[in-house]
């Protein structure tokens, strides 16, 4: 969905930009293309791998953040930037991530039980399922997997790791093995691995956290372009574009008038074309959410 980042951005070849998820550097490239001479771009990133292919890109017009998107405000304004003309964040974990089997984000390999998107961090998978404690893994399992036995995993999950520490990908697949529906084993891998993966990068709030900064730092006729994976990304995104907060309606001034900071762009997200997903099946959960600032602000 390259081509729609691009057309929510509304890129203009002298503005200044934001991809806050630098990843492989694709959608930055992609940016980099369309600016003019006087146009600036800044990439976040806090992937060791995202930092080397970063070095890749010889353009004056180019910075890389070696820092975590949650900190988009203080680490822009470090480089003189108060205001951009555009944010582009795509929420997704990055392919050289996935398919690396020491980095332990992939069901398909084994590897230890790892997940951090930072490797220096201290917080790892495997303190999540071997000191967490069973109500712990109950409420993670159910809240950012959607394991619908969430508390029987739990509680299996709290009952392997006594007779021994679960240390590798494949020794927590053993354990999911018997509480997985049959035939739907790899979905339910799959959510178990997003919900400690969540837990471990504190995903939820890095979003919550980045979101509000956005409306300070978002120019007038702006544009926040966000691409999320899942429901529970995308029900925060949603939630903030249309009340400017994650729960509840948006607060009203005394004439009635909506203070919220963001409009939305769109009226439904946009999904990936039947075109696109036969080139790439990972886009089918996708969904693109555009928005603007409020005038009314």
């Amino acid at each position: 969905m390259l081509s729609q980042c691009l057309e929510g951005l509304h890129l203009r070849p002298e503005g200044t930009y934001v991809d806050v998820t630098f990843g492989g550097g694709g959608h930055s490239r992609a940016i980099l293309q369309q600016l003019g001479p006087t146009g600036r771009l800044y990439s976040f990133d806090q992937d060791p791998d995202a930092k080397a292919e970063a070095r890749h890109i010889n353009d004056k017009r180019f910075t890389f953040i070696d820092a975590n998107f949650r900190y988009l405000k203080k680490f822009l304004r470090v480089h003189g930037v108060r205001q951009v003309d555009g944010i582009l964040a795509d929420l997704g974990i990055s392919s050289h991530q996935i398919d690396v089997p020491e980095r332990g984000f992939s069901t398909r390999f084994d590897g230890p039980l790892d997940m951090r998107m930072n490797p220096q961090a201290e917080f790892s998978a495997k303190e999540v399922i071997n000191d967490y404690d069973e109500a712990q893994l109950h409420k993670i399992f159910g809240l950012y997997g959607e394991i619908k036995n969430a508390r029987t995993l739990a509680n299996a999950v709290f009952a392997a790791r006594q007779n021994q520490t679960i240390e590798t990908v494949q020794d927590l697949k053993s354990v999911l093995q018997k509480y997985a529906p049959r035939g739907k084993e790899f979905k339910y891998f799959a959510q178990v691995f997003q919900a400690i993966r969540i837990e471990v990068n504190e995903e939820m709030k890095v979003l919550e956290e980045f979101l509000e900064q956005v409306p300070e730092v978002l120019a007038p006729g702006g544009r926040l372009v966000v691409m999320s994976y899942h429901s529970l990304e995308d029900r925060l995104v949603k939630n903030f574009i249309r009340a400017g907060k994650f729960q509840g309606e948006a607060e009203k001034d005394l004439y009635g008038n909506e203070l919220k900071p963001l409009r939305s762009v769109t009226r439904k997200p946009i999904e990936a074309s039947e075109e696109e997903l036969a080139l790439n099946p990972r886009a089918r959960s996708a969904k693109l959410r555009i928005a603007e600032p409020n005038e009314l602000q």
